[in-house]
């Protein structure tokens, strides 16, 4: 007896064609999710700072300390959201006795940097706050002596304004109450350091 062999092509051809319905859709719809993501360009990279000087979670160099010659350590930073006119710096140690020390208040720095210099930290309109040191300019690592490892937190922020109308030598309480509301972004860096 003759077996039959049923071609399921020939009963369901539609069924076929369905399915290459399917893979077409499913190119297409993956080929507009990657043209969206293509056409968004900086909007898609992430908001990140970073520095030549140190990496994440590394010793901050004693050049950039009380140690050392005391500057503020190159700044990097990329991928700052859409409608940023400016931003602000703060660097502060969360592991002080006291509870956090705040170790550099820098604010209105013009939104088309991407970068600090050593050092940096006066002119272009950039802002000084004071310090726990009691002084408007940057003021590196300094633990106690014996105190265990600190961590330093490079704290940046986009802002939607150009300037936060402060005036030179604010506090770090007014630098962030005139920041509620404007702050579009928010990325930090953090060292460590030791005595």
């Amino acid at each position: 007896m003759k077996k039959t062999v049923f071609d399921v092509k020939s009963i369901y051809p539609f069924k076929e064609a369905r399915m290459r319905g399917y893979g077409v859709i499913t190119a297409a719809f993956m080929l507009i999710l990657f043209s969206a993501s293509v056409s968004k360009g900086g909007d898609t990279m992430a908001f990140k700072i970073s520095s030549p000087d140190f990496k994440e979670g590394d010793t901050i160099p004693k050049r950039f300390t009380c140690e050392g010659e005391d500057v503020s350590p190159e700044m990097h930073w990329e991928g700052a959201p859409s409608g940023t006119k400016s931003f602000s710096l703060i660097v502060e140690d969360p592991d002080a006795p006291v509870g956090t020390f705040t170790h550099w208040v820098l604010y209105d720095i013009p939104g088309n940097l991407g970068r600090l210099e050593q050092g940096a930290g006066r002119g272009e309109g950039m802002k000084n706050g004071i310090t726990d040191f009691g002084r408007a300019s940057y003021g590196g690592p300094c633990p106690p002596k014996g105190h265990g490892t600190h961590r330093y937190f490079f704290i940046l922020r986009a802002l939607d304004v150009e300037t936060l109308g402060a005036p030179q030598g604010a506090r770090k309480p007014e630098v962030e109450k005139r920041m509620k509301g404007h702050i579009l972004g928010e990325t930090r860096l953090m060292g460590v350091y030791r005595r």
